[in-house]
């Protein structure tokens, strides 16, 4: 993030990217970089895609900056086919690394020399030394790295409180729902900024650079006139950039409506409300009367609504969070529960059953979920999805139907593996037809 924000402010084309299925971390990059961050996820993508999405957004681009999830070698896959190396080799990246020099002096040396030569395919730009703990601390862990290794050091970035960001149930709290985003951005970025030598950061090695052929997102065959509501406000927002991108391209109208102050939906065909945190402003959703009977009315008039893990939450009948329990929607006669431990977490396979309104019968869908809430259904539902891997809302189905609604806990994506805008399109349009 604080990277992100000082290159740009060095007035500096940047694409920024996330690796794997993160919602979170590429809204703060979106907003300190303040161009839309994209995620690249081998679980969900073919290799083809992750490089034409690259491509696309990079083309216009000097500077791309890719963060990684974990370790540089850590995956699913013992081979390391899904893992941060395999992501840098397929798209011929160099790596910074960013090493926790906590308690660590000397012993860095063969820690940097096992990371070189477990893998001598990667290309290092150099390292980043967090946690030093002073002057004293980074004299020592320099010496170490100039004695017994080849690698530059770009920065190191002491112990400081100014880079501490509250933390919500699955990882860093969500950009919308903090108040005071920029000002977190700013104190972030000038620690970074004197932390880090960007000048050799920015340097490029003395070798050809790499081009790509110019890549257009393709506009669709099939256009749709058709205005489609999202939600997003302080209670929704996890939605992917390269998606919301691909509904444009059908020439889709995009009307964005707030379920925290807005008291009627927009004038529209079909919603689509994402994941977020709707327990964490539950009281604020549940004195909203108005919107939640415009939603209501949606749907029961037989219009289409899909929504993802928060926006089934949202559909429910309540939510009980810290003890209290909030009224919410009341489409899906079910109250949510807050738990401490989460109940779905990472990669899901689903596979879609012939009761699903809009996608092909027996396909399987790779995607995700990261849920800490768990439903209690109180009447016998049809579901879309039977669950190979995963939770969903039972550990056995996922993808509540009601009408033309459709509500599950998971994250799907547009993917070669998951064709699934044009096919709500469709069925928005049938839908409209029909009326």
């Amino acid at each position: 993030m604080g990277l992100c924000s000082v290159i740009k402010s060095l007035d500096k084309s940047l694409s920024v990217f996330k690796k794997g299925p993160d919602y979170i971390d590429p809204l703060w990059l979106s907003k300190a970089a303040k161009t839309n961050c994209y995620n690249l996820d081998f679980y969900t993508m073919t290799h083809s895609e992750i490089r034409n999405l690259y491509k696309l957004v990079t083309q216009k681009s000097n500077i791309t900056l890719i963060e990684g999830n974990k370790g540089l070698f850590d995956g699913i896959s013992l081979d390391g086919s899904d893992s941060n190396a395999a992501l840098a080799k397929l798209l011929k990246s160099e790596v910074i690394l960013v090493i926790d020099c906590g308690g660590m002096t000397r012993g860095i040396a063969p820690l940097l020399a096992g990371y070189k030569s477990f893998d001598n395919k990667i290309k290092y730009k150099g390292v980043i030394m967090n946690n030093i703990a002073g002057d004293r601390h980074e004299g020592k862990i320099i010496s170490a790295i100039s004695e017994y290794t080849n690698l530059d050091v770009l920065g190191s970035v002491h112990k400081n409180a100014k880079l501490d960001i509250m933390e919500q149930h699955l990882g860093l709290e969500p950009i919308f729902l903090k108040t005071n985003a920029n000002k977190i951005i700013k104190s972030i970025s000038s620690v970074i900024k004197s932390s880090i030598n960007v000048e050799c950061l920015l340097n490029p090695r003395v070798k050809k650079r790499q081009t790509f052929k110019s890549v257009k997102m393709q506009i669709k065959n099939n256009s749709y006139n058709l205005k489609i509501g999202i939600a997003k406000d302080s209670a929704f927002g996890f939605y992917y950039a390269d998606d919301i991108d691909k509904f444009k391209s059908y020439g889709v109208t995009i009307k964005y409506f707030n379920t925290l102050k807005d008291k009627s939906l927009p004038d529209v065909d079909g919603i689509f409300i994402g994941g977020g945190f709707p327990e964490i402003v539950a009281d604020r959703l549940s004195k909203n009367i108005s919107m939640k009977k415009s939603i209501k009315l949606f749907v029961e008039s037989g219009k289409p609504l899909y929504a993802e893990c928060g926006g089934l939450m949202y559909l429910s009948k309540a939510i009980k969070y810290k003890s209290k329990t909030y009224s919410m929607v009341g489409l899906i006669n079910g109250e949510v529960n807050m738990l401490k431990k989460p109940v779905g977490r990472g990669y899901v396979d689903i596979m879609i059953t012939k009761k699903h309104p809009w996608m092909k019968t027996d396909q399987l869908v790779k995607a995700h979920e990261f849920h800490y809430s768990k439903i209690k259904i109180n009447e016998k539902y049809n579901y879309a999805y039977k669950v190979k891997r995963g939770y969903g809302i039972n550990n056995k189905s996922d993808g509540i139907m009601y009408k033309n609604l459709l509500a599950s806990y998971t994250h799907i994506r547009d993917t070669q593996k998951s064709r699934w805008i044009k096919n709500f399109l469709s069925f928005v349009e049938d839908s409209k037809i029909k009326e």
